[in-house]
């Protein structure tokens, strides 16, 4: 992939933000944009490093950082299996019965998800960490069920009538080596662009947001906070990344 000349290179003010969202947040004191960047559906096919390259590129400048969604990183990877291959367990059926299911997506709310959480985790492991989870929340402890099964369970996803083709009939586990993936993706930028970037991959819905991975330096915490009203958009808005820059330095 060439360098971008400069007179080639896109203002990157002409990115708008998805629906209802917005580009500028103030994060402890300090304000930043979050443009949102639009790609073609991705899949199995494509790799996840050169589809931010090619798609990003014209935009980044120096000490920019890509935001990219855990999603469409496993999509790259082919795990996002197809529901018709994954045929759910009794004891799937009987655990799905125990999840909290939330309005903004599936998790292993489904058979389909709980069978592939169990594929990834054993059902050993998701019984007694869901055994303990239940008995964590009585005592005023939430969220223990995903830190003891952990396997990236955490962010399975499920199909949704929200989500694009072929997605939306696909259990989507979680991505493989997130922290290699920034890495390369960071490596890819640097040496086809000759830019220096962090990248972070993020897991985030409406009610919050967590980093499966990220390059050396990345403030985790901060960008949680950025991120914390979900500006990505993987249905019809099809940006899966964003482009952070501080306000400051542009």
């Amino acid at each position: 992939m060439k360098i971008i000349p400069s007179e080639e290179r896109k203002q990157i003010r002409m990115l708008k933000p998805n629906e209802g969202k917005k580009l500028e947040i103030i994060v402890e004191g300090e304000k930043y944009c979050r443009y949102p960047i639009k790609t073609r559906v991705i899949s199995e096919k494509d790799n996840i490093s050169e589809v931010v390259t090619e798609y990003s590129g014209s935009y980044l400048q120096n000490n920019d950082m890509v935001v990219i969604s855990e999603r469409v990183v496993a999509i790259t990877q082919g795990r996002a299996i197809p529901i018709s291959k994954i045929h759910p367990s009794w004891i799937a059926k009987l655990l799905v019965k125990f999840v909290y299911k939330p309005s903004w997506g599936i998790g292993i709310g489904s058979p389909w998800t709980m069978q592939a959480a169990i594929d990834e985790a054993g059902a050993v492991r998701i019984i007694t960490a869901g055994a303990l989870g239940t008995l964590g929340k009585l005592v005023g402890i939430r969220g223990l069920f995903y830190r003891l099964v952990g396997n990236g369970i955490n962010a399975i996803d499920g199909p949704t009538s929200y989500t694009l083709p072929p997605g939306n009939k696909c259990a989507t586990l979680g991505p493989k080596d997130p922290e290699n993936v920034a890495r390369k993706i960071q490596e890819q930028i640097a040496n086809s662009l000759k830019l220096k970037v962090s990248v972070a991959i993020i897991d985030a819905n409406d009610i919050g947001a967590r980093i499966e991975g990220a390059t050396e330096g990345v403030n985790r915490d901060l960008i949680c906070k950025m991120f914390r009203d979900n500006p990505l958009g993987q249905a019809h808005e099809q940006t899966p990344m964003a482009i952070v820059r501080k306000i400051a330095d542009q």
